[in-house]
């Protein structure tokens, strides 16, 4: 059973800020075989979705709020489940749970991502659109996406 729970950056105590930024290592910076610094200073504004299975943090996505970094719209970043949690639909949970708090928070905005290309089906699903081309982050392969309301 997943517990899900959406705190800003000031709510999340020093054991949750810990495991967020270990599966966010781990998946990212390990997994991926990505050097990139990953902490920077948007998540002091953003909201940190995580969900959990028996205290273990197995999904994780964070909330940008608009603005940040989009002028005209919210987005939703650093999107993970962990290999343990895949092809059990966590991932469709968490998006979900991420849209329904982005949307509580800040209205009916746009929301625009950052999407691995590998993963435009998968966004697609949630009624996201491609909006330009193929672009290299961190030596993978993205693609602007936008899901207007």
């Amino acid at each position: 059973m997943i517990t899900w729970q959406c705190k800003h950056f000031s709510e999340l105590t020093a054991t949750e800020l810990y495991k967020i930024l270990q599966i966010r290592n781990e998946v990212f910076v390990v997994e991926q075989n990505c050097a990139y610094q990953d902490c920077d200073e948007k998540d002091f504004d953003c909201y940190h979705v995580t969900g959990c299975n028996e205290g273990v943090v197995i999904a994780y996505s964070r909330i940008l709020p608009p603005g940040l970094p989009y002028p005209d719209g919210a987005s939703i970043g650093r999107v993970l489940t962990s290999p343990v949690a895949r092809k059990q639909g966590t991932g469709k949970q968490l998006i979900v749970y991420s849209l329904e708090n982005l949307y509580r928070l800040f209205g009916n905005v746009k929301v625009i991502i950052g999407a691995q290309l590998y993963l435009k089906r998968f966004y697609e699903s949630f009624h996201f659109i491609q909006t330009g081309g193929i672009y290299l982050e961190d030596g993978i392969d993205h693609i602007p996406m936008e899901k207007r309301n």
